[in-house]
């Protein structure tokens, strides 16, 4: 039986007891990058790629990559859970199994997909499971979910080497959900929370972190 409440947010929902979502979104997504000018939902140019990132809220960790020279667009989304098309408050529940992920897609040419995870294991503790910070819940998860083969073997790489470091330290290990992004499609957030501090410049932005840095490879 799922509980609700504030223990439902620490438990990975059931398919049975995950909310049944809707086949189709219920919002129209800004066409345009409010920082960046460039197309949220593509087509994005030929020679990028992307990747998806839990940082914890979604909002400052889009932030982190907007900012980085080589990164075409960012946006933020609903990924690896069950419920299609949920909405904020249906994610808030604990009850669509959803990480709030940040999209980035990026130019190889210009920035390495080790810089991207450079950000990524710098700037968040992911040793933390279903939480980060002061914010609780499975939605507030560490993860990352590649979309080639290059890109699996470096997360990979960079996710033993920087536990290591943790482990060594004695600040526990790394929770950080790792795998591909097919198969976990990546439902975009209302249009209010793209790009949120650009908008609201005092916005709320929780990150812990660890203060260590990511060994090079």
């Amino acid at each position: 039986m799922f509980l609700f409440g504030s223990a439902a947010k620490t438990r990975m929902v059931t398919p049975e007891d995950a909310l049944p979502g809707r086949p189709q979104r219920q919002f129209e997504l800004p066409a345009e990058h409010l920082v960046l000018g460039t197309l949220i939902e593509g087509p994005y140019p030929k020679g990028t790629e992307s990747l998806y990132l839990g940082m914890g809220c979604f909002w400052g960790a889009e932030k982190k990559f907007w900012r980085i020279p080589g990164v075409y667009t960012t946006a933020v989304g609903y990924q690896g859970g069950i419920t299609p098309n949920a909405s904020y408050e249906e994610v808030c529940t604990g009850r669509t199994g959803h990480a709030e992920n940040v999209l980035v897609v990026y130019d190889p040419s210009v920035v390495s997909t080790y810089d991207l995870l450079k950000v990524f294991w710098e700037n968040h503790d992911p040793t933390q499971g279903y939480r980060q910070g002061n914010d609780v819940g499975t939605q507030y998860r560490s993860a990352v979910f590649w979309t080639n083969d290059e890109q699996a073997d470096i997360v990979e790489r960079t996710r033993a080497s920087f536990d290591a470091l943790i482990r060594e330290r004695k600040y526990g290990e790394v929770t950080t959900e790792v795998g591909p992004a097919d198969g976990l499609p990546f439902y975009f957030a209302e249009p209010y929370h793209q790009q949120y501090l650009y908008s609201h410049p005092n916005g709320y932005d929780c990150h812990s972190e660890t203060g260590l840095k990511l060994p090079a490879l």
